[in-house]
């Protein structure tokens, strides 16, 4: 089963979380565009309250799992917009079912990784593989929040760390694997669905020349580089990515 709900009406936009999150990763952004919207939320296979994964997943996996909450809603094509993995699945979906998507919105998305990227993400794994999520999730904090926000709002950044640590390890890994291997940089050329591509200026994993690369290689899209800041952009930048959102959806 995908936990999934649905707040606000008119057109429908899908939001989609990163890997070992759920939907309340999108709690100050959904909001703001539920205002006008019929914002469509769920836990992905592996997350939250939806069921866990007992072996390897691909994103066309994830996309499926959208594709079902839409389909049980009746909603036959929306507006989505992916967060870090959640954009890799975004990605799926344009390119699997492009009649589906109408607008399409990458917000801290991977693509394009370099030799020594790629082999730092699979170093990644080998670690959760080892010594499980407890060993990467401090190191996060700083890949995720600027120093300036981790000194102000320590409580916000503490509950994203307890998120991911009480994740279910085997889900977590098989999930993470995704986001470290998907790559869709040699199929961008192929989507014509209006894209807006958003990351930040620091951002280690969802690097600002990844966005260029999304961004000249989808015709018509649209980059919008966030100043210093780093890769959890719905938790320190929400009103920043709300704003960005509600005019892309318009």
């Amino acid at each position: 089963m995908i936990f999934h709900k649905s707040e606000g009406s008119g057109e429908a936009v899908v939001l989609i979380h990163g890997v070992g999150g759920d939907m309340a990763s999108w709690d100050a952004v959904a909001p703001a565009l539920a205002k006008r919207l019929r914002v469509i939320r769920m836990d992905l296979s592996g997350h939250g309250r939806s069921h866990p994964l007992s072996g390897p997943v691909t994103a066309e996996h994830f996309a499926r799992d959208v594709f079902g909450v839409m389909d049980a809603l009746g909603i036959e094509a929306a507006h989505v917009a992916g967060n870090s993995l959640g954009g890799q699945i975004a990605t799926a979906m344009a390119l699997g079912a492009p009649e589906r998507v109408k607008r399409m919105a990458l917000i801290s998305s991977v693509a394009g990784r370099t030799e020594q990227e790629l082999k730092g993400a699979l170093a990644r794994i080998e670690v959760l593989k080892q010594k499980g999520i407890g060993e990467i999730a401090r190191g996060n904090i700083e890949r995720w929040f600027t120093d300036e926000f981790q000194q102000k709002h320590p409580q916000l950044v503490e509950a994203r760390i307890r998120t991911l640590t009480q994740s279910d390890p085997v889900s977590y890994l098989h999930a993470f694997t995704v986001f470290a291997t998907a790559d869709y940089a040699d199929r961008f050329a192929q989507i014509r669905i209006p894209t807006l591509i958003v990351t930040g200026e620091h951002d280690p994993s969802a690097t600002p020349r990844m966005a260029r690369l999304m961004h000249e290689r989808i015709a018509g899209s649209r980059m919008e580089i966030l100043p210093h800041l780093r890769h959890s952009l719905l938790i320190e930048a929400p009103g920043k990515v709300s704003a960005l959102l509600e005019e892309f959806f318009a």
